[in-house]
């Protein structure tokens, strides 16, 4: 491995993934770097060798570390990438703030951003997923993104640079999002509050939000996506074809696919993630020969197997 840049925030090497993702599987990394602060992002961007991969993550959780770890460096920013700041309906969010935090803090300054109460993880990751709920998502609010790209050069990408589009971005290789700037519009304080509260009972209903899991497995089979509208058509919902294929509440070692939620793959308590992975596949070919329909996953994959199972 080649020698690493000197840094002043955390660099660990062959770093557990498991502990790091919501799912708790996963094997090593080489290197897990997290950043003091942007200067020092840029610096260990710009010193790191062109051939070593960086991999930026977030809080895990939307994402199976395969068994076998990850060849590269993992990128995650954690404390001072964690800043939240509200003028006039304009939020800016670090990379590391909780959708949830800055959803009652745009809402506490009057600014409607709920969408993003009930959606798992951080702000990092909604942009690169355009993430979304409620018949909201990021593109819809998001102004611009600060990233700071493979050669260290700090960078705003205006929303119409990143291509969002359902479940997804386009960024630079090698780029780490650290910010994002929103746009919401004014509502009662007191009203948004309550509204993120009747949503939180709603998924609390609906959702295994006691289990492991790690939101949503599949994309809804052509981009649809529930709005929690009166007249919303459930004909095209992940949820409803797993379920019609008979396959909720399926199991692979310790993987499930829940019996609350078919759509979320629970770790039980002692799955790998080639249990996870596997069942996931499963479902997936089980559902495309039941209804022809092709499920897409919404939950990343990376890494490597544990050689030995190969082949």
């Amino acid at each position: 491995m080649n020698t690493l840049p000197e840094v002043r925030g955390t660099l660990s090497p062959d770093k557990p993934l498991s502990d790091l993702t919501w799912l708790r599987v996963g094997g090593p990394a080489d290197w897990l770097f997290q950043p003091a602060d942007i200067e020092d992002l840029q610096a260990f961007l710009r010193d790191l060798p062109q051939d070593v991969p960086v991999f930026p993550m977030g809080v895990g959780s939307n994402l199976i570390v395969r068994d076998g770890g990850l060849r590269a460096v993992v990128i995650r920013p954690g404390r001072g990438f964690n800043g939240i700041s509200v003028e006039g309906s304009r939020v800016t969010a670090g990379a590391a703030a909780l959708d949830a935090h800055v959803a009652r803090k745009a809402a506490d300054a009057g600014v409607d951003l709920t969408f993003l109460r009930t959606i798992p993880g951080a702000i990092g990751g909604a942009v690169c997923m355009n993430a979304g709920c409620y018949g909201s998502y990021v593109a819809d609010h998001l102004i611009a993104a600060q990233v700071v790209l493979r050669s260290g050069d700090l960078v705003t990408l205006p929303v119409s640079e990143l291509q969002l589009a359902y479940r997804s971005s386009v960024l630079p290789e090698g780029a780490v999002v650290i910010g994002a700037e929103f746009e919401g519009v004014s509502g009662d304080p007191d009203a948004l509050h309550a509204r993120m509260t009747d949503q939180l009972a709603k998924r609390d209903a609906t959702q295994p939000t006691k289990d492991r899991t790690a939101g949503s497995t599949f994309r809804n089979p052509a981009g649809f996506s529930s709005t929690g509208a009166a007249d919303d058509v459930h004909d095209l919902k992940a949820w409803k074809v797993i379920d019609e294929a008979g396959l909720r509440g399926a199991t692979r070692g310790g993987a499930q696919m829940s019996p609350k939620h078919p759509n979320f793959l629970v770790n039980t308590g002692t799955a790998t993630a080639a249990d996870l992975e596997g069942l996931g596949e499963e479902v997936r070919k089980k559902v495309f020969l039941h209804s022809g329909i092709e499920l897409h996953w919404e939950i990343k994959r990376i890494g490597e197997p544990i050689r030995s199972d190969e082949g």
